[in-house]
């Protein structure tokens, strides 16, 4: 059972993933998988991909020493084709179509190298591997490019071998140089392909395939076929990917775990359902944003109650009355909430003051900036637009209501600098900023706006 840490944004400070991976082993998970994109502390040229906050060799040394003290695996995932490296001017000429950073140019021999590089700065941090990822989920621009093109005319080509051979490149590049280590990649692209193409391929001799599915509703049936299709092909074990926040909004701030957990309980049919020798685990993923250019969806601390119901659920084959009250425990919560969002009690896992902060944001900032703005009468009726524009009212009408604005505007700054307090323990100042520029200034700024403009009318 492995936890997926996607980094591609608010990736948490070192310190706080190392305070919570006791809480992630006493609740069920046996591994990490780590999608570090451009928080890796790359070297040389690689330099660049680096994000400011990145994290530093020692930080990231301790952090994998820590998880192997608490005896979790750690399975680093590398996303080719790689938006993050594509976006920059010096690697754009290794774009598969020029204008997007989407997909890597198969044809050339840089692009190769480039992976070869990347795998071995991040094998060179991390010791005992057995498996690693690499990806190669949703490469829809592969086949558009000039040279794939000139490639798909010659006989015998199809777009589902243009794909096959870059995965079999990128997996041989590994295993070349790792022989111990086995790939893994995202299924989606292998899904649609005939069984022939596939076994025919060498691709199933060299891969494990991760069959992923975030639906509270998946296809049981139509998963245990897929499972005997892969099996018939040559390929030796598969994983599946459930989800446990990211997956249910590209701008989703609070986590609906009765989704999650409906999830889980589906895969639990489908492993059920699967011979047994087949499945060599799960990843619980807990996507950060949909794609490297997306908005940020749920915070981890705030998805961190639903990883623990969705853990226990795998853990115990189902989700009961007993698991809700160790989960309860685990996570020192008096009332988990699953069908509904939580309210806003605290518990006592790391980071729990910013789920608590957050509900309250999401819950009430909006509708009460909207009530006070667009449905109190004597703001639409004395201080329209037209009003506030020439910096008129009646005096009489601004006790109506200044009081309740300029109180609204204070209590809401005090939740406000709580939890950038309370996110400063746990994010950079990049996470912070992106966070309450989509979720907090919006409204904050149009009550703000008001109150000066009564103060100067």
């Amino acid at each position: 059972r492995l936890v997926h840490l996607d980094l591609k944004g608010a990736a948490p400070r070192a310190q706080y993933l190392e305070q919570v991976l006791p809480l992630l082993r006493a609740l069920g998970a046996t591994g990490l998988l780590l999608e570090y994109e451009d928080t890796f502390p790359y070297t040389g040229p690689l330099g660049l991909l680096r994000a400011p906050h990145a994290y530093s060799p020692a930080e990231l040394r301790a952090l994998l020493s820590r998880a192997r003290a608490q005896g979790l695996d750690v399975v680093p995932l590398l996303p080719f084709p790689l938006q993050f490296v594509l976006k920059h001017r010096e690697f754009a000429h290794l774009r598969e179509v020029k204008a997007l950073p989407n997909a890597l140019n198969p044809h050339k021999e840089e692009s190769l190298a480039l992976v070869k590089a990347m795998i071995d700065q991040v094998m060179a941090l991390h010791e005992d591997l057995e498996w690693f990822h690499i990806g190669c989920d949703e490469v829809y621009y592969l086949g558009e490019g000039e040279e794939s093109k000139q490639w798909l005319q010659q006989q015998d080509n199809t777009p589902e071998k243009l794909c096959l051979s870059h995965i079999k490149a990128v997996a041989s590049c590994l295993a070349s140089s790792y022989p111990r280590v086995t790939p893994i990649v995202w299924d989606d692209m292998l899904r649609g392909m005939s069984e022939e193409t596939l076994a025919g391929s060498g691709v199933p001799q060299l891969v494990q395939p991760m069959i992923w599915d975030y639906a509270a509703d998946i296809d049981v049936e139509g998963k245990v076929q897929l499972i005997d299709k892969y099996r018939r092909c040559g390929f030796s074990k598969v994983w599946f990917a459930s989800a446990f926040k990211g997956a249910t909004g590209v701008n989703q701030s609070l986590t609906l775990i009765g989704h999650h957990l409906r999830n889980q309980l589906e895969w639990l049919q489908v492993a059920s359902r699967s011979p047994a020798n087949v499945l060599e685990g799960i990843a619980l993923t807990g996507w950060q944003r949909y794609d490297h250019f997306s908005v940020l969806c749920e915070l981890l601390p705030v998805a961190i109650p639903s990883l623990a119901v969705c853990l226990q659920a795998l853990q115990n084959g189902g989700y009961s009355e007993k698991v809700k009250e160790n989960v309860e425990k685990l996570l020192g919560m008096s009332n988990l909430e699953i069908d509904t969002f939580m309210s806003t009690s605290l518990g006592t896992f790391p980071g729990s003051n910013i789920l608590t902060l957050v509900t309250q944001v999401s819950f009430y900032l909006k509708s009460s900036v909207d009530e006070l703005l667009e449905r109190n009468r004597y703001v639409t009726g004395w201080f329209s637009p037209y009003h506030r524009k020439r910096k008129i009212i009646h005096p009489i009408i601004m006790q109506h209501f200044q009081p309740d604005a300029v109180s609204l505007l204070s209590k809401w700054n005090a939740v406000v600098q709580d939890l950038q307090a309370a996110m400063k323990q746990v994010f950079h100042k990049c996470t912070i900023e992106e966070w309450m520029e989509e979720n907090v200034h919006p409204s904050l700024q149009k009550l703000q706006q008001v109150v000066d403009d009564l103060e100067e009318a």
